[in-house]
């Protein structure tokens, strides 16, 4: 068996991303409004109501630029070992004006930072797993369309109008997009027990430069 390698990763953010003006993820515990407000006084946090559970601090959620720690994550992969990195996002840190590295208080998307790092190893597939086998349209409603497959345009097009939203297909949407355009071959979006499947076409849902009808190349 390879050797399994686990790695902290940091991710470089712009300091001047607007996200960090509009935080949106939350983060912590559950308050209720008065500690919530009473916190977000004592501490310069930023607290919403989330769902109908209780109050939340939410943080920026900034784009990911860089992994600082990919070549090390290349010559580990070249070595032959299995590479775990990225957890949680990464960490997301700024480049000071000396080159220095500091850490900022915000949350980087996972399939996001998953698509930086794939790109940055040169990795030709980038599989984002979640709770369905497929992604559809018209989630949840006697339309759903469940797609094996999805060309680039179609999936910026059906981003735009709201089909993916943001707070749960629409960043692994964003994240297949931007692997096929960094120069990936393949990206799928599947669930864990069907991950087998995907990977021999027969599951999944694939995205692809251009529409075809052919069936994806086995790994």
């Amino acid at each position: 068996m390879p050797p399994v390698a686990s790695i902290v990763t940091q991710v470089l953010v712009d300091p001047a991303d607007p996200a960090f003006q509009h935080p949106t993820k939350p983060i912590g515990p559950f308050y209720d409004r008065d500690l919530a407000e009473s916190l977000a006084a004592e501490k310069g946090w930023t607290v919403v109501q989330d769902s109908d559970r209780g109050w939340r601090r939410v943080v920026p959620s900034p784009q990911p630029i860089e992994v600082i720690e990919a070549p090390a994550i290349r010559a580990l992969i070249a070595a032959g070992a299995i590479v775990v990195a990225g957890g949680g996002g990464g960490v997301p840190v700024v480049r000071e004006p000396g080159g220095t590295l500091r850490g900022v208080e915000a949350v980087i998307d996972k399939d996001l930072a998953a698509e930086r790092l794939a790109a940055l190893v040169g990795a030709d597939t980038l599989l984002l797993l979640t709770g369905v086998h497929r992604i559809s349209l018209d989630y949840g409603t006697a339309a759903q369309r469940d797609l094996a497959e999805i060309s680039l345009e179609e999936a910026r097009r059906h981003l735009a109008d709201g089909q993916f939203p943001a707070g749960s297909m629409g960043p692994k949407v964003k994240a297949a997009i931007r692997f096929i355009e960094a120069g990936g071959q393949q990206a799928i979006v599947t669930a864990p027990e069907a991950l087998a499947a995907a990977l021999r076409g027969t599951d999944g849902t694939r995205f692809i430069g251009t529409r075809t009808s052919a069936p994806p190349d086995s790994p």
